[in-house]
C-alpha cells in the first residue's frame, strides 16, 4: 500500500506523458519552451486568475512576491506556526521577520483572533512595520479569506496565499490560489498537482505585479535577459516539467472528485472514534493530506506500521519551536494549538487511486486498535 500512489497515476497517462516528453526532447527548447506558456495559460483558466507565472519551485513562488513588494529589513510578515518551514523561511530570506500565529483547531489554518493580537502587538511595539500575511491552505483546505482579507484591507497588508498543498481546492466558488494579491503553489511530486521534479507557480490578476514576478524570476531582466533592471534570481520552470504538468492538469479535476470520495469514506468510517477531517461548508479541500487526531496517536502509528499501512506525522514540531525560528516574534496569545497538534495528529494514505478495499482495511485496522485499546482501559 502506498501513502501517495504516483505509480497508479503514471500508468493511467503513461502514453501521453511519454509523447509529451519526447516532443520536448525532439524540439530541444528545454528552457522556456512553448509548453511553459501553454501550461501557464491552461492553469490560469483552471484557477481563474489573469496571470500564472511559473517558477522553479514552491519556495521561490513565496519568495518572489516578497521581493516584488519590496518587503525586507524592518518588516513583519504574519505566518502560521503549524506548517512547513518554507512559509517562514522565505520571510527570513527576504531579511524581514516572520511573526508566528497560532492555528484554528478545526481547520489547522491561521486563527483570526491570534492574527489580530499579533498585528496589534507589532504595531504597539513599533520595532517592525506590519507588511504582509501569508495564510496557508493546509492539507488542501482554504484559510478563512473573508476574515483575512478584511483585516488586510483595514491594515494595509499584502496577502500572499500559500496554496502549495491546495491546487484543485475551492472556497465559496473560487479556486484556491486565486485569493489575495498573489497566490503561490508548489508542483513537488507529492502535491495534488505535481511534476517529476521541482516546480512552482504564482497567480495574480495584477498586470504590473505579474511583470515584476517574471523579471525577478529571470535574473531581474528588463526587455531582454541581458537588460537587468533589478536584482533577481534564476527561477524558471523547466519545459519538460511543464509538459508533464499539462498532462497531469488534464486529469486533475477527475482526481479531485476521487479525492472527495476517499475523504468522505474516511470521515464516515472513522468520525465516531477519532477526530476526522471533513470539508467545510462552501469549500472543497484538495486533500493533499488526510489528517486524524487521537491521543493514542503513537501507538496507532506503530500498529499501522505492523500491518504495513503507511502513515506520516505532519508536522512533528511547530516552526516557532525550531532552532532556526525560535527567536522570531510570536503572537502574544500563545501558540497552544500549534504545540498540541504534533502530539495528536496523524495523516493516512490519501490519493485518487486508493481502492475501497485498501481504505476499508485502513479504517478497520484503526477501529480495531482504538476499540480494543479503549476496552483495555475500561477494564482496568
Amino acid at each position: 500500500m502506498q501513502f501517495i500512489d504516483l505509480g497508479a497515476q503514471r500508468e493511467r497517462i503513461r502514453d501521453r506523458l511519454k509523447a509529451a516528453i519526447d516532443r520536448v526532447v525532439d524540439d530541444g527548447r528545454y528552457i522556456l519552451g512553448p509548453e511553459v506558456t501553454e501550461f501557464e495559460n491552461k492553469l490560469s483558466a483552471y484557477v481563474g486568475t489573469k496571470h500564472v507565472v511559473a517558477c522553479a519551485n514552491g519556495t521561490d513562488a513565496l519568495l518572489l512576491p516578497l521581493f516584488a513588494a519590496g518587503i525586507g529589513p524592518g518588516d513583519a510578515v504574519f505566518v502560521p506556526s503549524f506548517t512547513f518551514a518554507a512559509t517562514a523561511e522565505v520571510v527570513a530570506l527576504a531579511k524581514a521577520e516572520p511573526v508566528f500565529i497560532d492555528v484554528d483547531p478545526q481547520t489547522y489554518n491561521i486563527d483570526i483572533a491570534s492574527l489580530e493580537a499579533a498585528i496589534a502587538m507589532i504595531k504597539a511595539e513599533g520595532r517592525l512595520r506590519p507588511r504582509a500575511i501569508i495564510p496557508v491552505d493546509l492539507f488542501g483546505l482554504a484559510a478563512d479569506y473573508e476574515a483575512i482579507m478584511a483585516i488586510a484591507n483595514r491594515e494595509g497588508l499584502m496577502v500572499i496565499e500559500d496554496a502549495a498543498q491546495a491546487i484543485g481546492g475551492s472556497s465559496d466558488g473560487k479556486m484556491l490560489g486565486s485569493f489575495g494579491a498573489v497566490g503561490s503553489t508548489s508542483f513537488y511530486p507529492a502535491k495534488p498537482l505535481g511534476c517529476y521534479g521541482d516546480g512552482g507557480a504564482m497567480f495574480t490578476n495584477d498586470d504590473a505585479l505579474a511583470e515584476q514576478l517574471r523579471s525577478f524570476a529571470f535574473h531581474g531582466k528588463g526587455e531582454t535577459q541581458y537588460d537587468n533592471v533589478r536584482v533577481g534570481i534564476n527561477s524558471r520552470l523547466d519545459t519538460l516539467q511543464a509538459a508533464i504538468l499539462i498532462e497531469k492538469l488534464a486529469i486533475l479535476e477527475d482526481e479531485m472528485v476521487a479525492r472527495q470520495a476517499v475523504a468522505k469514506r474516511y470521515a464516515e468510517g472513522l468520525g465516531d472514534i477519532v477526530k476526522a477531517a471533513r470539508n467545510l461548508d462552501g469549500g472543497r479541500s484538495a486533500w493533499a493530506q488526510y489528517a486524524i487526531e487521537t491521543p493514542k496517536r503513537d501507538g496507532l502509528k506503530a500498529h499501522l506500521g505492523e500491518k504495513n499501512i503507511p502513515s506520516v506525522i505532519y508536522y512533528v514540531k511547530p516552526l516557532h519551536s525550531q532552532i532556526a525560528y525560535r527567536d522570531y516574534p510570536r503572537t502574544p496569545t500563545g501558540l497552544a494549538v500549534s504545540e498540541e497538534l504534533p502530539k495528536r495528529i496523524l495523516c493516512l494514505p490519501m490519493h485518487p487511486y486508493l481502492s475501497e478495499a485498501d481504505q476499508d482495511r485502513i479504517i478497520e485496522t484503526i477501529r480495531n486498535y482504538i476499540g480494543s485499546n479503549s476496552a483495555q482501559i475500561a477494564a482496568a
